[in-house]
């Protein structure tokens, strides 16, 4: 699913879901750099996220997988 992640200027995370007009912050990630492995947001919901360089700019749009949870 096409997903779009933000950053916060404090440093949080939010995905925004577009097809399900959902938006949630990710409360937890499997890798400190966020890519190339699942993130949970505050739904329950688990994705996982494609590989990407550390130095993407945000917001970005990216296919995740669902893995976890309920949409």
């Amino acid at each position: 699913m096409k997903i779009m992640l933000r950053k916060s200027p404090e440093g949080a995370f939010s995905v925004y879901v577009p097809k399900k007009d959902l938006e949630e912050m990710v409360v937890t990630s499997e890798k400190v750099g966020l890519w190339g492995g699942t993130v949970t947001l505050s739904n329950g919901l688990v994705l996982a996220l494609p590989e990407m360089p550390e130095e993407v700019r945000f917001p970005v749009t990216v296919e995740a997988r669902k893995v976890g949870g309920s949409l």
